[in-house]
């Protein structure tokens, strides 16, 4: 099992950390990571691993076949992994890091603007979208980007706090996504909350404070079914 440091501290840059494993395919696994291994709908972070034989540039993080308590480094092609019990520093790739933090944020808060069920979505460094199951476009688009604007500006506070998978599955209507469900099975799940605005179940890493999302704009609603709309969301 891999301590997920981002978890309680996603403005970590660096972290020293212990080779525990090498893959077959030479994927490094670590006792802990500040690296998100991509899922729900954000990508994995990039950056490297300095150790004494020498620096390994990270192309992927993943969760190996779908276990979600471990995270396997990938090295770029060509690069020699560390050896198992070496004593490792990981630097992360901060700028796009921090530019997920911000998109991941700014689509809660779109999914608060926008209340249907959340059907799919995708968080990018520049631009992010969610797909919803509504049936007609808003009418007053302008007001509902303005709203969303409101929000980040208000200062809210994002914060995490825990609960049990029971408590989890006696109140499903923290849950927005029909299709993605939040992990259960190891006894308790992530939550995290924007003020009094927001709350639901997520592992993702996001930003401290609403200001930190800057300006947003509303792009391209698409139809992608009978009332499914895939909605664009951009940095202003």
């Amino acid at each position: 099992m891999t301590e997920f440091v981002f978890r309680a501290d996603s403005y970590l840059r660096t972290l020293d950390a212990v080779v525990s494993e090498v893959t077959l395919d030479g994927g490094i696994v670590l006792d802990r990571t500040i690296f998100y291994a991509a899922s729900g709908g954000q990508p994995n972070d990039l950056g490297r691993i300095l150790a004494d034989s020498g620096t390994v540039e990270i192309a992927n993080v993943v969760h190996p076949e779908g276990d979600k308590t471990r995270i396997v480094h990938v090295p770029a092609e060509g690069a020699a992994p560390p050896s198992v019990g070496d004593r490792v520093t990981l630097e992360l790739d901060w700028d796009r890091r921090y530019r997920l933090m911000r998109m991941h944020t700014a689509l809660h808060l779109l999914s608060v603007v926008l209340p249907f069920p959340v059907t799919g979505g995708s968080i990018g460094e520049d631009k992010g979208r969610l797909d919803f199951d509504m049936p007609e476009v808003p009418a007053d688009l302008a007001a509902l980007e303005a709203q969303l604007n409101d929000m980040v500006s208000a200062n809210h506070a994002v914060s995490q706090q825990w609960i049990t998978d029971a408590e989890m599955a006696a109140n499903p209507g923290l849950i927005k996504t029909m299709k993605v469900k939040p992990p259960m099975g190891q006894g308790r799940v992530r939550l995290i909350r924007i003020g009094d605005v927001d709350l639901q179940p997520c592992g993702g890493t996001h930003v401290r404070n609403t200001f930190e999302i800057g300006p947003l704009k509303i792009g391209k609603i698409e139809k992608k079914g009978a009332q499914n709309r895939r909605v664009a969301l951009l940095f202003g």
